[in-house]
């Protein structure tokens, strides 16, 4: 037996923020990331229409991008101090993901991040309060999706959290708030969105449900995210959706190693993050041709290729031009192809801020860490210590894949 869960309501299209009056209920709280929202009047404009559906509303600001645990705690209690019925949260990723670890705490308040760690172990939400997520970013799909990534600083580790009790309860996915994305972003997010069709499609997972959603949210970003990196605002709009798509599907399939490994190596190295969707960019080429070593997983990359166009005459052939198309669109989102010329930002550089000899000495415990991630299950190979070593050394090093 499979489940498919999606959110119970799903608004989309210019100005479907305004549903928020009809949320019903007596109080809600926003959690908001850094300023963006506010400054752009999206955060006045959503407080205004919760009111006017007689809402009492509070607000939590402040999540940093890559949330971390401390944060979620602080959020979990001014909920407990508030008593939402709803809570609302707006803007990327990091403001949502964590809303949804906030959500367990508030409830639960004697659960522990270490058991909520534990894929599909959540405690049953929905005892206090319902949940409305509101995406201002195309590419991490959490507002349809059973997932949350909160990193432990400590420990230098991204944890992705993985429940069906986190999928919202509403999703409202409005393109004029995606609109605000600067190009960085857009590129990054689009790039996380594409990782998240591929690897979903590939998933052990895969189903007839999800495969149309992953196949068809190729296709749309193959041919709109280059364009909205260029300020085509009707692309922006196209992809808006297209991420919600993708979302779609890897909420049900699952995913595969390229998050594994974007999840360990994230905040694992002194000199500064390595930006999510970036990784996912720079990682999805060398993945699919290690996949691709397994004759069903070249096979479905195969149907990835001839369903976008891409030609090819054999197996082998096709997938390869998917990897060509894929650091093609890296060059013109201007990624770089290789940690090694990760520079500050993402912009390639000559010297990256991820220093060589760091890496090659945190390499064993990354491979490890990767390897207990939550995303590998569903990978249609999986790594041994020695090829997840392999495969990192070929992303900061940009090399072949012959094993």
């Amino acid at each position: 037996m499979a489940r498919f869960t999606l959110p119970r309501d799903l608004y989309h299209g210019k100005g479907s923020l305004e549903v928020l009056k009809t949320l019903g209920g007596k109080k809600a709280i926003v959690v908001v990331g850094g300023g963006t929202m506010k400054k752009m009047g999206f955060l006045d404009r959503a407080i205004e229409y919760l009111k006017e559906g007689g809402m009492e509303v509070a607000l939590f600001e402040g999540v940093e991008p890559d949330p971390s645990v401390e944060t979620v705690m602080r959020g979990a209690e001014a909920m407990r101090a508030f008593e939402p019925d709803w809570i609302v949260s707006m803007g990327g990723g990091s403001p949502i993901d964590a809303a949804k670890a906030m959500w367990a705490f508030y409830e639960y308040p004697e659960t522990t991040f270490e058991q909520l760690i534990t894929p599909f172990n959540f405690p049953t939400l929905r005892t206090k309060a319902k949940f409305c997520a509101i995406p201002s970013t195309s590419g991490t799909a959490t507002e349809v999706t059973a997932f949350s990534v909160i990193t432990d600083y400590k420990k230098g580790i991204k944890y992705p959290l993985a429940d069906y009790n986190i999928t919202p309860d509403v999703a409202i996915v409005d393109p004029e708030l995606a609109a605000t994305m600067p190009k960085k972003l857009t590129a990054h997010t689009g790039m996380d969105a594409m990782t998240h069709a591929v690897e979903a499609y590939v998933s052990t997972l895969n189903c007839d449900y999800t495969d149309p959603l992953a196949l068809h949210a190729i296709k749309m970003i193959k041919n709109d995210l280059v364009d909205s990196y260029n300020g085509d605002m009707d692309a922006r709009s196209r992809m808006h959706d297209a991420q919600c798509l993708a979302g779609m599907a890897f909420s049900n399939a699952l995913l595969g190693i390229v998050h594994s490994m974007a999840h360990k190596t994230g905040a694992a190295f002194s000199g500064g993050h390595i930006i999510h969707g970036c990784a996912n960019a720079m990682y999805l080429p060398k993945v699919i041709q290690y996949n691709s070593k397994v004759e069903s997983a070249a096979k479905r990359y195969a149907e990835i290729a001839d369903f976008i166009g891409l030609g090819g005459n054999t197996v082998s052939e096709k997938v390869d031009a998917l990897v060509k198309m894929l650091r093609d669109m890296n060059d013109a989102l201007n990624i770089p192809q290789a940690i090694k010329y990760y520079g500050e930002g993402g912009v390639k550089a000559e010297t990256s801020i991820i220093d060589e000899q760091e890496f090659l000495a945190k390499l064993p415990e990354v491979a490890s860490n990767a390897i207990g991630d939550a995303c590998t299950g569903s990978n249609p190979r999986q790594p041994s210590q020695e090829e997840m070593e392999k495969l990192l050394r070929a992303c900061y090093y940009d090399l072949e894949i012959d094993f």
